[in-house]
C-alpha cells in the first residue's frame, strides 16, 4: 500500500500513534507517522500525502478509525468534472512543419495553464480527469503560433506488470525499492479537430527527451523507464511505435483483484521507453544476469 508492505506491527504503531493523540487531526497525524518512519522521498522531504493517503485506505478498510475531516479534502470535487473556461477549437489539418518549433509547457498547479490543461482533458479525453495525485509531470502542447495542440500526464507507474518487471529484469524487492524510478504516461490527447501526421509521435520524443530532466528538477531523483497502457480496442498504439516506444505484450482483460475472474476490463497493450541506457543498472538490477 502506497509502495509500502504493511505488518500486523505496522498497524499497531498507526493504532496507537492515533490514540494517543486524540486531538490532532488528519494532517498531523500523517506528519506524525512520517517522522516515526522516517519516510521520505529522495530529496529528503517527508512523504505526507503518501502516508495520508495510506491512513485514509487503511480507515476505509475498517483497520484504524480516522478522527472525522475538520474540512472538506482538497480533492472533495473528485468525480465532477472541473469548469475552468476552455476555449473553442478550430480545426487544424496542416503538416507538422508549419506548426514547429512546438513548445511543451510544464504545468504547474495553480497557474492558468493547469486550469486550462484540466479543462482540456476534462472535457476532451475520454476517461476524464480530475486532477493529478501523487508524484506527476504534465506538458501541455502549444504550436509556434500559441495554438493548444495537445496534453500530456505522466504520473505514478503501475505497481506491478509481469511483462515490464521481467523485460526490467526486476524480482520483487528490486521492484519495491526501484518503482519510483519509472513513470506511467496516463494521459495522452490530441486536441479535437487536430489533424496533423506525425504530430503524436513527434511530441513523444519531445517529452521523453526531456521528462527525466524535469522530474529531477521536481521531485530531486529521476525516472529511468516510462510505461503506458493503450486500450486495444480504441487505439492501435501507432504513434508509441512510431516514437520507438517497446511493446512487452497486452494485459488480461481483468482487473487486478478479479479472482474470480468475472469483471472484464478492456485488454490494454503494454509499451515502455527507456531514458537512459544505463535504466537496468540505475533500477538495481545486477547487470551480469542481463548483459
Amino acid at each position: 500500500m502506497q509502495g509500502r508492505r504493511l505488518s500486523e506491527k505496522d498497524l499497531a504503531v498507526i493504532v496507537r500513534l492515533i490514540a494517543e493523540h486524540p486531538q490532532a487531526h488528519r494532517r498531523g497525524l500523517s506528519q506524525m507517522l512520517c517522522q516515526l518512519w522516517e519516510w521520505k522521498n529522495q530529496r529528503g522531504q517527508y512523504k505526507d500525502m503518501a502516508a495520508r493517503t495510506l491512513m485514509r485506505k487503511l480507515d476505509a478498510a475498517g483497520l484504524i478509525r480516522l478522527p472525522a475531516p475538520r474540512r472538506p479534502a482538497t480533492n472533495g470535487r473528485r468525480g465532477k468534472s472541473p469548469s475552468p473556461s476552455v476555449p473553442d477549437l478550430s480545426p487544424l489539418a496542416v503538416t507538422l512543419s508549419v506548426l514547429q518549433p512546438l513548445r511543451l509547457e510544464w504545468v504547474r498547479a495553480g497557474t492558468a495553464c493547469a486550469k486550462l490543461f484540466q479543462g482540456l482533458l476534462a472535457r476532451h479525453h475520454y476517461l476524464g480527469y480530475h486532477g493529478p495525485t501523487g508524484e506527476n509531470m504534465a506538458y501541455l502542447v502549444w504550436s509556434a503560433t500559441g495554438q493548444p495542440l495537445a496534453c500530456l500526464l505522466f504520473g505514478a507507474a503501475a505497481w506491478k506488470v509481469a511483462a515490464r518487471d521481467q523485460f526490467i529484469g526486476w524480482e520483487e524487492e528490486g521492484r519495491r525499492s526501484g518503482l519510483s524510478g519509472l513513470a506511467n504516461n496516463s494521459r495522452f490527447l490530441i486536441l479535437p479537430g487536430v489533424g496533423v501526421p506525425h504530430l503524436a509521435s513527434h511530441i513523444l520524443s519531445l517529452a521523453t527527451a526531456r521528462l527525466q530532466r524535469d522530474w529531477m528538477e521536481k521531485y530531486g531523483h529521476p525516472v529511468e523507464l516510462v510505461e503506458t497502457f493503450v486500450e486495444r480496442d480504441r487505439f492501435a498504439g501507432t504513434c508509441y511505435r512510431a516514437a520507438n516506444w517497446q511493446w512487452l505484450g497486452a494485459t488480461k482483460g481483468r482487473s487486478r483483484n478479479d479472482r474470480e475472474h468475472q469483471h472484464a476490463v478492456p485488454v490494454k497493450d503494454l509499451y515502455v521507453y527507456p531514458l537512459s541506457r544505463f535504466f537496468r543498472q540505475r533500477l538495481g538490477v545486477r547487470m551480469a544476469a542481463h548483459g
